[in-house]
């Protein structure tokens, strides 16, 4: 036992020697502890989180994984992983050991994941579905990878089955012109969707934008942040990716606009933000316009795809669309893919043309 009574003061205190991450053993001593049972029970905890000993609990486990990776993380994405973990993940696994976690388990927590059902009936979607598996497997890919896990028991299952995916949805030129004919009357309204279809930024890029961002010369606005509302407070973050930090440029048309709308605001400095609003604002006037107009209801993200279908009708490549929307061109490859105009007949068609030739020379041999 290494936990004593300090008779000095009438309290307890404990020693423990634990071997750190270089391999080296230590000593930790940490007194004051008013009863023996508090003083034991630190001394169980600390040697669990130093050790990493994979026969703690899953949700031991998990306030490592949140030390290791809390403060690499942005504070809106911790926050969103946080929440999968405790909502979704630590109700089921949260009393089982690390080691005797198995492939079986998984499967039972997915079958719960897959049966869930709202108070409307509805159940989670498959996009989902996959994020919670994706969640789930960097907890045990963290274990294995720094702490020495045996294997992921999530890994040797896989993700949840492919369902049926969210219908992409997006609105053609006509439609969106006339949804922007409600926003006129509320220039704030007006120019920011006026930014988000013509010019397809994210929506926190977007409430990110200070005139600073601006070069009006050279008809162009730099990407590189974006804003988030986290517990009550404005937070301005990097942009999602490195690709995401770029420049745009914008049509002479809403060039003119952007520098009427400033125009119009008293007081604004060039590192203020331009579009000093919430997401809910513009997801009601997004219901508004939609009502007014009777166009179809999309999400204000759909907005992003819209102007993607658009460079796409234009002729526009995979790669050239993927750098203006800051992301990888294989991602914009496989997720429009079926908006991109099919190839086939004239594959076809250039196949025959070859075949003849080949033919044509033969024949005159």
């Amino acid at each position: 036992m290494s936990v004593y009574k300090d008779k000095n003061n009438d309290t307890w205190y404990a020693i423990t020697r634990y071997t750190d991450w270089t391999g080296k053993v230590r000593q930790k001593l940490k007194r004051g502890f008013k009863t023996k049972r508090e003083a034991v029970a630190w001394e169980r905890e600390f040697l669990e989180h130093k050790t990493a000993d994979m026969n703690i609990t899953f949700a031991a486990f998990v306030e490592l994984y949140r030390k290791d990776m809390k403060s690499r993380l942005k504070e809106n994405t911790w926050l969103t992983k946080e929440a999968i973990i405790e909502k979704r993940i630590l109700p089921y696994f949260e009393d089982k050991r690390m080691c005797d976690i198995q492939p079986k388990d998984v499967i039972s927590w997915q079958n719960e994941m897959l049966e869930y059902r709202n108070e409307k009936g509805k159940s989670y979607s498959p996009a989902y579905l996959k994020t919670l598996h994706n969640q789930l497997s960097a907890i045990f890919n963290h274990a294995k990878d720094v702490y020495e896990l045996r294997s992921n028991p999530a890994s040797k299952v896989g993700n949840f089955k492919k369902g049926k995916s969210r219908e992409m949805l997006f609105w053609t030129t006509e439609e969106y012109s006339k949804f922007s004919k409600s926003m006129m009357e509320k220039p704030i309204s007006f120019i920011a969707f006026e930014i988000l279809y013509w010019c397809g930024v994210r929506l926190g890029e977007l409430l990110a934008l200070t005139p600073n961002d601006f070069n009006f010369n050279r008809e162009t606005v730099s990407i590189n942040k974006s804003y988030q509302r986290i517990k009550g407070r404005d937070v301005i973050t990097e942009p999602k990716t490195p690709k995401s930090n770029r420049i745009i440029n914008v049509p002479d048309f809403l060039i003119e606009e952007i520098q009427e709308y400033l125009s119009l605001i008293y007081g604004l400095k060039t590192d203020d933000r331009m579009f000093p609003i919430t997401k809910s604002y513009l997801h009601h006037e997004m219901d508004r316009g939609a009502k007014e107009q009777n166009v179809k209801r999309i999400r204000i993200h759909d907005l992003r795809h819209s102007h993607v279908s658009l460079l796409i009708e234009m002729g526009y490549s995979a790669l050239a669309i993927a750098d203006r929307l800051g992301h990888e061109s294989i991602e914009v490859t496989y997720k429009y893919a079926h908006l991109f105009p099919s190839k086939q007949l004239d594959m076809v068609e250039k196949l025959s043309i070859k075949r003849k030739e080949v033919e044509d020379e033969e024949s005159i041999r």
